[in-house]
């Protein structure tokens, strides 16, 4: 399957990792802002925590997700979630006025658009999650090590790299 070739798969488990990491942070930092980008060899971490607690929530998610914490793998804020809902609902509401020839005919269409958008609004929050759980990430994470932690870059955002080996 074409989810499971290797670099499509590493990505996915570090996608995985990446969410249960934020989530551990999250813990701890409530209110700080925090995102991540997952590659096959790793994850970013941004946002101003300390290296060391990254290296330590990045250990700790790990071991939930080996417990089986599989909920750890999904993240509200994740980019899965934000492209679901604006594909969904732009595709509904570009469906509604695609057909109208004049601006009197996109205008008296409008509120109906506006009502096919909030239905896609609607549908895309299950279905962010599940595609989550099912397409972008995977939280078998296997025999996955944390190799490296170390932060990156320079300036006022802190930028933390955790590199895994499969």
């Amino acid at each position: 399957m074409l989810l499971d070739l290797p670099l499509i798969l590493e990505t996915r488990r570090n996608h995985a990792l990446e969410h249960a990491t934020l989530h551990v942070l999250a813990v701890k930092y409530p209110k700080q802002r925090l995102a991540g980008h997952s590659n096959p060899s790793g994850f970013f971490i941004l946002g101003n925590v300390p290296m060391e607690e990254v290296a330590t929530a990045a250990i700790q998610a790990l071991r939930l997700l080996r417990l089986g914490e599989r909920d750890l793998a999904i993240h509200d804020g994740c980019g899965t979630n934000m492209a679901t809902t604006l594909l969904l609902a732009g595709t509904l509401a570009w469906f509604v006025l695609r057909g109208a020839r004049s601006t009197l005919g996109r205008m008296l269409r409008l509120p109906f658009a506006v009502g096919f958008a909030l239905v896609g609004l609607s549908l895309s929050r299950p279905l962010g999650p599940w595609l989550q759980a099912r397409v972008t990430t995977e939280a078998k994470v296997g025999n996955m090590k944390i190799i490296e932690v170390k932060r990156v870059g320079r300036g006022r955002l802190s930028v933390h790299r955790v590199i895994t080996r499969n």
